[in-house]
């Protein structure tokens, strides 16, 4: 086993090129953690606000970026019995994950689905984390129900259209562009609405509005929300891109008996990432084992190459994720 690896740091907080390729230390699993050898890396919105400064690390947590990676499994901290050395694993991490090796609770770490290339399954953790705990745990999504993910063709979108199909429920979702739209009907989104030509308030309106948002924009999309909402419907906010402020009507609310909730996944429990990991495992991997669901890749940028991974997210013009070959 090395002693250092290559590694991504953020040598201050700024833009992409803040992001600069260094060797550290190869991190030490402890208690209950495992040490994983990452083939890959997946690049998400939180990087880019931990990278901004805007976004901290728990204490405990390495002060690299990377929430997610795949690769093997090559140490085991004390107490580990779920695991052996050189299982095939994807990650949901504290952080560290733009590195040559990672450490994580065993606990929030599951098998790479069968058939799928360990790039693939570098795209999973934190999107499937985030909508399983925020649109079926948290927003109790049922068969039948309608539900409207805002940011269709992002990773988070197009994962929430899958699952959202695969459990029966009749899906909506809003994106920016003709062909990012087609991506989602195709996904299995029955109605994509692209926001620059159409108001989604008024295009859920004859359908009676939806009984579940998820909203990742935020901003004057909040008031929007409510307003399209059917009654008893519930909404769940996961992110902000335009803002986490805004003027409500909580007569509205009332009036319509709305839930109005929403959650970061980063600051949570191990415990409760563990019981997250449970019922993915029981729940949505076997969709994954037999095909049924996939992530939508869009790039793969070296380790290395990690600022260009950042100024290709942060121009809104990917679908699906993107991620880093380190291994």
């Amino acid at each position: 086993m090395p002693t250092t690896m290559r590694a991504v740091e953020i040598s201050e907080p700024g833009g992409p090129e803040v992001l600069r390729p260094i060797k550290a230390p190869v991190p030490v699993p402890g208690p209950g953690d495992i040490l994983i050898k990452v083939a890959f890396a997946g690049v998400n919105r939180p990087d880019a606000l931990q990278r901004a400064g805007s976004y901290a690390p728990p204490p405990t947590a390495s002060p690299l970026p990377g929430l997610e990676a795949s690769g093997e499994v090559v140490a085991l901290g004390e107490g580990v019995t779920q695991w052996s050395l050189g299982d095939k694993v994807c990650a949901l991490l504290p952080g560290g994950g733009y590195a040559e090796y990672v450490t994580t609770p065993a606990a929030h770490a599951l098998r790479v689905p069968e058939g799928m290339g360990m790039k693939q399954a570098a795209c999973l953790p934190e999107t499937f984390f985030t909508v399983w705990s925020n649109v079926f745990m948290r927003g109790g999504l049922q068969a039948g129900e309608r539900f409207l993910v805002h940011g269709g063709s992002s990773g988070i979108g197009t994962t929430a259209i899958q699952l959202a199909n695969a459990f029966g429920a009749r899906v909506f979702t809003t994106a920016g562009s003709e062909e990012k739209c087609q991506v989602c009907r195709d996904l299995g989104a029955e109605r994509a609405i692209n926001y620059r030509e159409e108001d989604f308030v008024a295009v859920m309106k004859p359908e009676g509005g939806p009984n579940l948002v998820l909203d990742m924009v935020g901003g004057d999309y909040i008031a929007r929300n409510i307003k399209s909402l059917a009654p008893d419907g519930r909404m769940v906010h996961i992110a902000f891109l335009s803002g986490p402020k805004a003027e409500v009507n909580f007569a509205l609310i009332m009036a319509k008996r709305l839930t109005v909730t929403g959650s970061t996944l980063r600051p949570q429990s191990d415990l409760a990432k563990a019981r997250i990991a449970e019922e993915l495992a029981e729940k949505v991997w076997p969709l994954l084992d037999a095909g049924r669901v996939a992530p939508v890749m869009d790039q793969v940028f070296a380790l290395d190459d990690a600022a260009k991974a950042h100024a290709r997210m942060e121009t809104s013009q990917h679908i699906g994720k993107i991620v880093l070959q380190v291994g």
